[in-house]
């Protein structure tokens, strides 16, 4: 019994004496450094930037990852003797969009505007770090609540993504040499142009009141018109005219389950595209909820209709109709992903299943050699879903996110939803000036590259294989083994 008093007593005046330290010790914490309203101002800034910053680096991470997706796309629905090529174009496209982009792309994106066309500075991104005295000094963007290098890497991504829609309209018969020359050009010039007049202070923005939340205008637009373009300089490939000059039918795709994945990569990082154009967490919280939402809205009503719509007039269930299908929705979707309830979410997407099955069947009558669909998914559903944000846009959202519009039109909603043409006026304005950009850069740029014999790859190649020819590899050594004359030995029922 005595002990037992003996141990309470002993763990009453530890636990008086631990309060007792924990008081004073906390008092002369305080009075040794008690916060000010300005040290917490500053340290509630600092949390800010950091969960910003980092929201849009995991957003920019999807997006790159999306590069993937596009080359296993790509490569599932070519032949089987141009695998190699189609990952090689996919892979060195986003290492020299990197570097073009690091040393003009960007300044002219972003740069101090001239005349609202096109930026003038900033290039090589000299003004994004400074070396003084007291440290390292990291440039925000604008009012942003990130730095200009955390910026810069997620408008590469986007930058990315515009080139590699280019190399599957071409696939299979494009000038390696060729595709780094234009994919350079991309990404110099033609690509940030157009970023510059919706997203850098630019003219369509600022004056006209244009609004594309996350580049159905900007990125796929651009992307498709190019696309387009270049499949009807370069020709169809060897197979798709026949002996008596008829057209004929596409090629099967090689792989359906790598294009399955590809498709399903790019779904993934589309969360990283459009959620990720709010360029911050902190205070877009709904918005953030709201873009998410309209983007899986979009591609899923679109894969549904855009199968059911093939299998009306064939009575096949047809996948690759399905996988096109959800790009072409995430496409239409992109441009008001921000600016839209659901319901017109749906009504875009569900559009958007029709024309890309459609517009790929046109391309294809007009004797155009587009072997991935490039220009239904991306130039046509971009262009759609750009009018339909003139169509379906809420007043109440348009002055969501960063690149909240301004101009004549800014704030006054969609056709159906205020009765007011003028932001569709404005749309079309904007998505036809982007149209006739592109179309006339890229007639320049592909016709000095057919000029100089650096637009399609060596006749050659047609007879041996692009892969062989400019490679001199094969993605499949056990089905397509190169012979000791250079060539394929044995051709699978793929090609």
């Amino acid at each position: 019994m005595g002990r037992s008093n003996r141990f309470w007593r002993r763990m009453i005046v530890l636990g008086i004496a631990t309060i007792v330290l924990a008081v004073f010790g906390t008092s002369f914490s305080m009075a040794q450094d008690a916060p000010t309203l300005e040290s917490l101002s500053t340290e509630i800034q600092g949390m800010k930037a950091s969960i910003d910053t980092s929201w849009v680096l995991l957003t920019g991470f999807l997006v790159f990852f999306m590069q993937c997706g596009f080359a296993m796309l790509e490569t599932g629905l070519i032949r089987q003797t141009s695998v190699v090529n189609a990952l090689l174009e996919n892979f060195i496209d986003a290492g020299l969009t990197g570097l073009c982009w690091w040393a003009v792309g960007f300044g002219v994106a972003f740069g101090t505007s001239s005349g609202g066309l096109f930026g003038t500075d900033n290039f090589f991104l000299n003004g994004a770090l400074t070396f003084g005295a007291d440290g390292v000094e990291y440039a925000r963007f604008g009012a942003l609540n990130i730095s200009v290098l955390t910026f810069f890497f997620f408008q590469f991504a986007f930058a990315a993504t515009a080139s590699t829609i280019t190399t599957g309209s071409m696939a299979e018969r494009t000038d390696f040499i060729g595709d780094l020359i234009y994919s350079a050009v991309i990404a110099l010039v033609i690509y940030p142009v157009v970023v510059h007049w919706v997203w850098g202070g630019g003219w369509l923005a600022t004056n006209l009141g244009f609004h594309d939340f996350a580049g159905s205008n900007v990125v796929h637009t651009v992307g498709g018109v190019v696309a387009l373009v270049g499949a009807i300089m370069i020709g169809p490939r060897k197979g798709r005219i026949g002996a008596n000059g008829e057209w004929l039918p596409l090629p099967k795709p090689h792989n359906m389950a790598l294009a399955t994945i590809g498709t399903m990569i790019l779904w993934f990082g589309w969360y990283g595209f459009n959620p990720g154009s709010t360029l911050g967490a902190i205070g877009y919280d709904g918005l953030m909820g709201l873009t998410v939402l309209n983007t899986t809205l979009g591609a899923s009503i679109a894969a549904c209709v855009a199968l059911l719509f093939v299998f009306a007039r064939t009575g096949k269930w047809d996948l690759p109709a399905a996988l096109n299908g959800s790009l072409a929705g995430l496409v239409a979707v992109t441009a008001g992903c921000g600016f839209i309830a659901p319901l017109p979410a749906v009504i875009i997407g569900f559009v958007a299943g029709f024309i890309v099955i459609l517009v790929a069947e046109l391309i294809d009558k007009l004797r155009i050699d587009d072997p991935v669909g490039a220009f239904a998914v991306h130039g046509a559903c971009g262009i759609w879903g750009i009018i339909a944000v003139g169509l379906f846009a809420q007043p109440q959202l348009l002055f969501s996110g960063p690149f909240a519009a301004g101009g004549e039109y800014a704030g006054q909603g969609g056709l159906f939803i205020t009765g007011d043409l003028n932001l569709l006026i404005a749309q079309l304005i904007g998505s036809g000036s982007t149209i006739v950009w592109c179309a006339v850069t890229s007639v320049v740029m592909f016709g000095a590259l057919k000029a100089v014999g650096r637009l399609r790859v060596n006749r050659v190649a047609d007879e041996i294989g692009i892969d062989v020819y400019e490679h001199g590899a094969t993605a499949w050594p056990d089905v397509l083994p190169i012979g000791e004359d250079g060539k394929v030995a044995a051709v699978g029922a793929g090609d």
